[in-house]
């Protein structure tokens, strides 16, 4: 029998929730990442419950003793309930009777196994009593040990089921499969055989799963596998992952805006449907990855952290070392302070020529390396003009 052990389970909330359910008469079980991750020993963020109680029993039963409860997902049997800053989604054991690939129409259930088999992968069907005592209908934890990421039963007909479980298998694999075992053939070649049903996934769903993906420490392997089954081809047209993975051997920091900048790609921003922030970000990776600009002004115009992805992603597309004072040069342009301000130009100077004549000597400057005076800009300006 496995056991689970944590201070989220053990918690007075935690068992207050659980054991109003079974005091009510019904069944609760914790279920899913918060019992996946406790297992494998790395941070828990959402504590999602799976019982046989309706949304409307779980609504009145702790509505009557003063818990907030929330109808977040009321038609597929979710509630929300907020105990003391503590947030637990409660959701009634349920069976799929129909899907189109995207949503599915459910029966509530009253049994842990149909809840089970509607789920996607074996290491999220796991579930936990409030004594910490671990259920496993479908043979989830050997695979958790291996860190094996497989579908429950058939894939094909997981998939078939949703086709954002195409994105999730990779997600899962990059953030808790085995990347010496490699990935799940029988997983992979599904998620080959069935590219076309992305196409019924929103474009901001895609966006939020791909970035979740780009956010896992080692994503190469599943991006690897992405591409050799033609799913990253499907999303982003034109990508590849060369550039990426001489990304990852050069240590590059943890930022996925980075990593989606080394796998390039058509129309990224609006495929993603990435917000103005992350879109003008991107495009400025881009952008600079292919120019002259050295990495003094990029710090001096953008700030270290701008400059920093672009030092990584120009040694990755060449397929050269990081320079050696590369450091050197961000943190000139970062600490660098344009001596000129309009007001010390000459009254002569008016309307747009002022605006024209700081951005020359700064320009000037920049390419000085930030050397020059206030007086030597002034008098090679005023020289010349």
């Amino acid at each position: 029998m496995t056991k689970l052990t944590a201070t989220w389970l053990d918690s007075a909330k935690t068992q207050f929730v659980l054991s109003s359910l079974a005091d009510a008469g019904f069944v609760a079980y914790l279920v899913g990442g918060c019992v996946r991750n406790a297992l494998l020993h790395v941070p828990v963020s959402d504590l999602d419950i799976a019982t046989s109680a309706r949304p409307e029993q779980v609504i009145s039963l702790f509505g009557s003793i003063g818990v907030k409860v929330v109808p977040t997902g009321i038609d597929h049997g979710t509630v929300t309930l907020i105990l003391e800053g503590e947030t637990y989604e409660v959701t009634t054991f349920r069976k799929d009777i129909s899907t189109d690939g995207r949503h599915a129409t459910v029966l509530f259930s009253n049994t842990i196994h149909d809840d089970a088999f509607r789920r996607d992968f074996t290491m999220n069907a796991l579930y936990c009593d409030r004594l910490g005592v671990i259920h496993d209908p479908v043979g989830g934890i050997p695979d958790l040990a291996k860190r094996h990421v497989r579908f429950i039963k058939d894939p094909q007909t997981r998939i078939h089921e949703d086709y954002l479980r195409i994105l999730r298998f990779f997600r899962f694999y990059a953030w808790y499969g085995n990347h010496e075992d490699g990935v799940d053939e029988e997983g992979l070649a599904a998620c080959a055989a069935n590219v076309d049903g992305l196409d019924l996934i929103s474009r901001e769903r895609i966006g939020s799963e791909l970035f979740k993906l780009l956010s896992a420490p080692c994503p190469e392997t599943a991006l690897g596998a992405m591409e050799q089954s033609g799913v990253l081809t499907r999303l982003l047209p034109g990508s590849a992952c060369k550039i990426l993975f001489a990304l990852s051997a050069l240590g590059a920091p943890l930022d996925p805006l980075m990593r989606l900048a080394a796998l390039g790609g058509d129309n990224v921003s609006e495929r993603l449907r990435l917000s103005k922030k992350q879109a003008n970000q991107l495009a400025r990776f881009r952008a600079a990855m292919g120019s002259s600009e050295s990495l003094e002004s990029l710090a001096y115009r953008h700030g270290d952290l701008c400059a920093i992805s672009v030092a990584y992603l120009r040694a990755a597309m060449f397929e050269t070392p990081m320079s050696p004072d590369w450091m050197v040069q961000i943190s000139r342009g970062c600490n660098a302070i344009f001596p000129i301000r309009a007001a010390d130009l000459p009254s002569s100077f008016e309307g747009a020529d002022i605006g024209r004549a700081l951005k020359d000597m700064e320009r000037h400057w920049i390419d000085a390396h930030f050397v020059l005076s206030k007086s030597d800009l002034l008098s090679n300006y005023l020289g010349k003009s």
